[in-house]
Protein backbone atom coordinates (compact mmCIF):
# COMPACT_ATOMS: atom_id res chain seq x y z
CA UNK A 1 0.00 0.00 0.00
CA UNK A 2 1.28 3.46 -0.91
CA UNK A 3 2.00 5.96 1.82
CA UNK A 4 -0.04 9.16 1.87
CA UNK A 5 2.96 11.21 2.99
CA UNK A 6 4.43 13.75 0.61
CA UNK A 7 7.83 13.11 -1.01
CA UNK A 8 9.21 16.38 0.38
CA UNK A 9 9.46 18.63 3.40
CA UNK A 10 8.67 22.33 3.24
CA UNK A 11 8.66 25.55 5.21
CA UNK A 12 6.41 28.55 4.48
CA UNK A 13 7.78 32.11 4.52
CA UNK A 14 6.31 35.56 3.94
CA UNK A 15 8.06 38.09 1.71
CA UNK A 16 9.25 41.00 3.83
CA UNK A 17 6.73 43.83 3.89
CA UNK A 18 4.09 41.95 1.87
CA UNK A 19 1.34 39.39 2.30
CA UNK A 20 2.90 37.18 -0.40
CA UNK A 21 4.03 33.76 0.77
CA UNK A 22 6.46 31.28 -0.68
CA UNK A 23 7.67 27.84 0.35
CA UNK A 24 11.10 26.30 0.47
CA UNK A 25 10.65 22.66 -0.48
CA UNK A 26 13.27 19.92 -0.13
CA UNK A 27 13.18 16.62 -1.97
CA UNK A 28 15.65 14.22 -0.36
CA UNK A 29 18.15 12.34 -2.47
CA UNK A 30 16.67 9.26 -0.75
CA UNK A 31 13.14 9.80 -2.13
CA UNK A 32 11.80 6.75 -3.94
CA UNK A 33 11.25 7.32 -7.67
CA UNK A 34 7.75 5.87 -7.27
CA UNK A 35 6.83 8.81 -5.02
CA UNK A 36 7.57 11.38 -7.75
CA UNK A 37 4.27 10.95 -9.56
CA UNK A 38 2.48 12.89 -12.28
CA UNK A 39 0.21 15.46 -10.65
CA UNK A 40 -1.29 18.90 -11.18
CA UNK A 41 -1.82 21.88 -8.92
CA UNK A 42 -4.69 24.38 -8.93
CA UNK A 43 -2.41 27.43 -9.02
CA UNK A 44 0.34 28.35 -11.46
CA UNK A 45 3.77 28.28 -9.85
CA UNK A 46 7.17 29.86 -10.29
CA UNK A 47 9.86 27.44 -9.14
CA UNK A 48 13.37 28.72 -8.41
CA UNK A 49 16.12 26.11 -8.06
CA UNK A 50 18.31 26.66 -5.00
CA UNK A 51 20.19 23.34 -4.93
CA UNK A 52 20.24 20.07 -6.87
CA UNK A 53 22.11 18.18 -9.54
CA UNK A 54 20.70 16.30 -12.53
CA UNK A 55 17.08 16.65 -11.38
CA UNK A 56 14.55 17.19 -14.16
CA UNK A 57 11.07 18.64 -14.58
CA UNK A 58 8.69 17.11 -17.09
CA UNK A 59 5.53 18.95 -18.10
CA UNK A 60 2.73 17.07 -19.88
CA UNK A 61 3.41 16.58 -23.62
CA UNK A 62 7.04 17.79 -23.24
CA UNK A 63 10.43 16.16 -22.86
CA UNK A 64 12.08 16.39 -19.42
CA UNK A 65 14.03 19.61 -18.81
CA UNK A 66 17.19 19.80 -16.68
CA UNK A 67 16.72 21.90 -13.55
CA UNK A 68 19.60 24.33 -13.16
CA UNK A 69 20.56 26.08 -9.93
CA UNK A 70 19.66 29.77 -10.06
CA UNK A 71 17.02 29.34 -12.79
CA UNK A 72 13.25 29.85 -12.62
CA UNK A 73 10.70 27.45 -14.12
CA UNK A 74 7.02 28.14 -14.79
CA UNK A 75 4.40 25.46 -14.12
CA UNK A 76 0.92 26.47 -15.33
CA UNK A 77 -2.04 25.66 -13.10
CA UNK A 78 -3.96 22.44 -13.79
CA UNK A 79 -1.18 21.07 -16.06
CA UNK A 80 0.23 17.63 -15.28
CA UNK A 81 3.92 17.54 -14.38
CA UNK A 82 6.45 15.49 -12.43
CA UNK A 83 10.02 15.51 -11.17
CA UNK A 84 12.67 13.04 -12.25
CA UNK A 85 15.19 12.23 -9.55
CA UNK A 86 18.75 13.48 -9.76
CA UNK A 87 21.66 13.44 -7.35
CA UNK A 88 21.74 15.00 -3.91
CA UNK A 89 18.83 16.87 -2.37
CA UNK A 90 16.71 19.16 -4.55
CA UNK A 91 15.81 22.42 -2.81
CA UNK A 92 13.42 24.85 -4.50
CA UNK A 93 11.55 28.06 -3.72
CA UNK A 94 7.93 27.94 -4.92
CA UNK A 95 5.72 30.98 -5.39
CA UNK A 96 2.07 30.34 -6.15
CA UNK A 97 0.70 32.79 -8.70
Amino acid sequence: MKSSTKPYTEETFRKHGTLNEYVIRTFSENVDNDELVWHRDKESRRVHILQGSNWQLQIDDSLPEDLKVGHDYWIPGMVYHRLLKGEGDLIVRIEKI
